[in-house]
């Protein structure tokens, strides 16, 4: 039986990953990041190292035990922890970053994973096994968009596409064409929970991938945790990427969005 790595962060994400590769019949061996990872995530792998950020070496060393040759990254990180003098790196963390000009997501998790590949360990796409969870153009709610936040969602989709291609954030949060909030090193829920503050209710969310997406990390997703928060706020909508974001335990996002009277679009089909 294969065994595929899985470098997990927070969330939900790595342990739908995990449970997906275990249906599809792959052994699991997860490096599993300390302070950020789910410790469910043991029940679902066939071995879990537990890691700081940083340990690089760690993580090559453990995956060539396990005979790994392909893994995939999953789960955000907190990237504050940059600046706050939590990261010590090793060897091989500090060859990976030597060239990066700035300390950009995609400058970072890229240079993390050409390091893993001149090690032999392949990143496939996160999205590899969760194929179901990224939907397609079209309202996953029983209520549509009105014509005012039609108009909110066109306004904030350029700005978040923008805003990806700045590497700043993938979030924009806007009503009445006026932009609330833009997500930027705290995260998508923290975004949004200023911007309730700033704005109070009907706020339209709009998450998008980054025009040139790199498929293999940092893709956009939304949770339960996230409507949550959105419910908290009392936003109005939220759009989405449609084919490019993935949308954790859609049923249940979609019943309770639907009960919150929260209008969730998948940008292709308004």
């Amino acid at each position: 039986m294969k065994t595929v790595g899985l470098i997990a962060g927070n969330g939900r994400f790595p342990l739908l990953i995990a449970q997906e590769m275990r249906e599809e019949g792959y052994e699991v061996a997860s490096c599993a990041i300390l302070g950020e990872a789910d410790s469910r995530i043991e029940q679902l792998s066939r071995r879990t190292l537990w890691v700081k950020l940083g340990e690089l070496g760690k993580v090559i060393d453990f995956f060539s035990q396990e005979g790994v040759t392909e893994a995939l990254l999953a789960g955000k990180v907190t990237k504050t922890s940059l600046f706050k003098g939590d990261i010590k790196p090793d060897l091989e963390m500090i060859k990976a970053v030597a060239s990066i000009r700035d300390w950009k997501d995609d400058s970072l998790l890229g240079a993390v994973v050409r390091q893993l590949e001149k090690k032999g360990i392949r990143i496939l796409e996160s999205t590899a096994f969760l194929k179901k969870s990224l939907p397609g153009p079209g309202v996953l709610t029983r209520r549509k968009p009105n014509a005012e936040e039609r108009e909110d969602i066109e306004f904030g989709w350029c700005l978040a596409k923008e805003m990806g291609r700045l590497d700043i954030g993938q979030t924009v949060v806007v009503k009445a064409k006026a932009v609330l909030a833009v997500e930027a090193i705290e995260g998508t829920d923290e975004a949004i929970r200023r911007a309730g503050l700033l704005g109070g209710p009907g706020a339209v969310v709009v998450k998008v991938a980054k025009p040139k997406q790199d498929m293999r990390f940092d893709v956009p997703a939304v949770g339960l945790s996230t409507l949550q928060v959105m419910k908290e706020i009392k936003a109005a909508c939220l759009a989405l990427e449609a084919g490019k974001t993935i949308v954790l335990d859609r049923d249940q996002f979609a019943s309770e969005a639907d009960a919150a009277g929260i209008a969730v679009v998948l940008k292709g089909d308004l």
